[in-house]
């Protein structure tokens, strides 16, 4: 078997994983969500929301030095170099408890000042909010010292153990839902026990990285000025793109408690874990491909490299369409069945977010192709400053019409010109093909979208109530199954996919 046969397999197999994970963490965490927001109330649910959101925007340290530790370890591996990936791994875990230090320092001051002074919180609950903050800065603490154990995970694509302990982490989170009817507040509760079950999940990555990889074995202080400026200057790079995008996320969410209120907040956090469910669809797709977009191109593997990056790009979009069209369409009798009751501002915020989603579906493999090159700084700079427009406009445009819905437009708006600069500064940074990827991914996803879209939502309009929701949502599967399959793959991966089917009906009839 070659080597690319053996890959292709290796990224198959994992994806096949990562699905399964997804759908036991789906059922789980939708079900949690709904209890969570039942047994909280949607002021007490607002608040986790927005208070979580304050300590998202600290956490732009980790997220940068998230890239340059995933894209270093991909690279030393492509390479065949461990004991380089060992010294890397080394270097990322001292870099990450200092990041640890500034981080507290960081939310314990500022952090904090902006909770008790800016956001908009009842005053009988600003204890209980405090109390929050505290107990999410332990457990966001303890998930920044787990990720370079994350990244030798993914690097050694291990997505087995990846799978499993995000299952048990997802179950444990449902088993704190049952254990609040033994508290007073709920709120307090519920937030500290999350931390407990984030201190649990690290020492599981811990345990069985040092065993199984050799480059998680041994921890060393020693410093290594070449390693250790390599990874923060690029981490120091990919900081303007975590800026950037914790501001356009959360800036945004706290921007909506400002002029709204909690109870936006609580709406923006259905919004959230829908649109998050959703994207597993495509995130489990893409965490599958990454390491080898990477080491191909350390490789030197070229072409390749654009086949991984044009195919990721083109199948994410299909598998985050095939589920977001259901519930574009029929997002109403959806939050209806989920939740019950259904905050206001909830249905709209949705749309907008999985249509967001759709967006950053395509692109995602572009900016993981920007980071094997390890020229990131013109790239970040770029980004972030249009990323970034999010802030400034949303506050402008809330100012003169205050309607809620108006800041995600503009997030989605923004993110389409952020699609068109970053495919014309690969352009020039790697020669990436243009005219193939309008081709390939855009106008076929393009026509897919709009044949997929016209039978169900014309059936959607001209009918009520919940059984012909049902007969649309599954007539939305099948237009885009057939869809995908007739417009938007080749001849030759349609043959491939009759081939997997005729085998699978054959191993059926044994």
């Amino acid at each position: 078997m070659t080597d690319t046969s053996a890959s292709n397999k290796r990224i198959a197999k994992n994806t096949l994983l990562l699905y399964i994970r997804m759908f036991l963490m789906m059922g789980i965490t939708l079900y949690t969500s709904r209890v969570v927001l039942q047994m909280l109330g949607v002021d007490d649910f607002g608040i986790y929301n927005v208070v979580g959101g304050i300590i998202v925007l600290f956490s732009f340290i980790n997220n940068a030095m998230v890239a340059s530790t995933q894209r270093f370890l991909n690279f030393e591996l492509g390479r065949g170099n461990v004991e380089e990936a060992q010294k890397v791994f080394a270097a990322s875990l001292n870099i990450y408890l200092v990041i640890v230090v500034i981080f507290m320092l960081l939310a314990e001051t500022v952090g904090l000042w902006f909770l008790n002074r800016y956001i908009n919180i009842p005053s009988e609950r600003t204890v209980a909010a405090n109390w929050v903050y505290q107990a999410s800065l332990v457990a966001t603490a303890l998930n920044f010292v787990r990720m370079p154990y994350n990244a030798a995970i993914i690097a050694y694509e291990r997505m087995s153990f990846y799978a499993y302990t995000s299952i048990i982490e997802a179950a444990l989170k449902l088993g704190i839902v049952f254990l609040l009817y033994s508290f007073a507040d709920k709120l307090i509760a519920y937030a500290w026990l999350v931390s407990v079950v984030a201190l649990l999940i690290l020492l599981m990555y811990v345990f069985f990285c040092r065993r199984v990889f050799v480059i998680c074995r041994h921890h060393t202080f020693a410093y290594d000025k070449r390693r250790y400026t390599a990874l923060v200057s690029f981490s120091g790079w990919s900081l303007f793109g975590s800026v950037a995008s914790m501001g356009a996320s959360q800036g945004v969410n706290i921007l909506l408690n400002i002029f709204f209120g909690v109870f936006v907040n609580a709406a923006m956090g259905i919004a959230n874990q829908v649109s998050g469910a959703i994207s597993l669809f495509v995130g489990n797709f893409q965490t599958a491909f990454n390491p080898q977009i990477i080491k191909s191109y350390a490789s030197g593997e070229k072409e390749r490299f654009i086949n991984l990056i044009l195919n990721t790009s083109k199948y994410s979009y299909y598998l985050l369409f095939l589920i977001a069209l259901p519930c574009l369409i029929c997002c109403n009798e959806i939050l209806q069945l989920w939740l019950g009751e259904v905050p206001p501002h909830s249905v709209p915020f949705c749309r907008l977010l999985i249509i967001f989603s759709l967006i950053d579906a395509v692109q995602g493999p572009l900016w993981v192709s920007a980071q094997a090159t390890g020229e990131i700084r013109n790239y970040q700079l770029l980004m972030s400053f249009l990323i970034l427009l999010n802030l400034p406009v949303s506050y402008v445009i809330l100012k003169i019409i205050p309607i809620a819905e108006l800041a995600l437009v503009v997030r989605i708006l923004i993110n389409l010109v952020t699609a068109v600069a970053r495919v014309v500064y690969l352009k020039r940074l790697y020669s990436f093909p243009v005219a193939r990827y309008l081709k390939e991914v855009v106008l076929q996803g393009m026509i897919v979208t709009i044949v997929s879209s016209m039978i169900p939502s014309f059936v959607y309009i001209c009918s009520t109530g919940w059984l012909m929701a049902t007969v649309t949502a599954f007539l939305c599967i099948a237009c885009t199954i057939m869809a995908i399959y007739t417009i938007g793959l080749k001849e030759f991966e349609r043959n491939l996919v009759k081939s997997y089917m005729n085998k699978t009906i054959h191993k059926l009839k044994r």
